[in-house]
């Protein structure tokens, strides 16, 4: 008799459980399709880049992650300022020819389906060489909110030394 008295309380305990959760239901517990073409292209800022470079947003971070990424494309001649990452950077070149660089070593010659990982606070810079531009992915980490600390700009005489 008891077993008949407990077993309408389990259901109803358990049917006001499961609402709960799903009511409780956030967009973050869902899947989210950014389409291509959704977000607009940003230009390079001066302060962060030399000549002309564009990014192309690709995710931001989601919590609990704290990784984004971009597509940079760089015009030939265009360049980041030298700079590092907290918990370092990959680089996926996508489309031309770049350069890139860490500081106190020589520049590298930079092609479609090369993959640079900068480990965290290495000062480094990249773009394009001066006649091709180039398209890299750049995915990176933040720490604290900050995912790089932007330094000074590259002279043109470290950017147009030889290789």
């Amino acid at each position: 008799m008891r077993q008949r008295a407990i077993l309408p309380f389990v259901t109803l305990l358990a049917t006001v459980a499961f609402n709960v959760c799903a009511a409780d239901a956030s967009p973050e517990s869902s899947m989210t399709i950014v389409r291509n073409g959704e977000q607009a292209s940003i230009i390079g800022a001066p302060a962060n880049f030399v000549g002309n470079a564009r990014i192309d947003p690709l995710f931001a971070a989601h919590v609990p992650s704290n990784v984004s990424a971009a597509y940079v494309t760089f015009q030939p001649g265009a360049r980041s300022m030298w700079h590092t990452h907290p918990l370092g950077q990959m680089l996926v070149v996508t489309t031309g020819t770049g350069w890139v660089q860490q500081e106190a070593v020589d520049k590298q010659v930079i092609k479609p389906g090369d993959v640079i990982w900068t480990p965290p606070g290495v000062k480094h810079w990249h773009g394009a060489t001066s006649t091709t531009g180039v398209t890299h992915m750049a995915i990176q980490e933040a720490l604290d909110g900050k995912n790089v600390e932007w330094l000074e700009p590259v002279t043109d005489a470290q950017y147009g030394a030889s290789l």
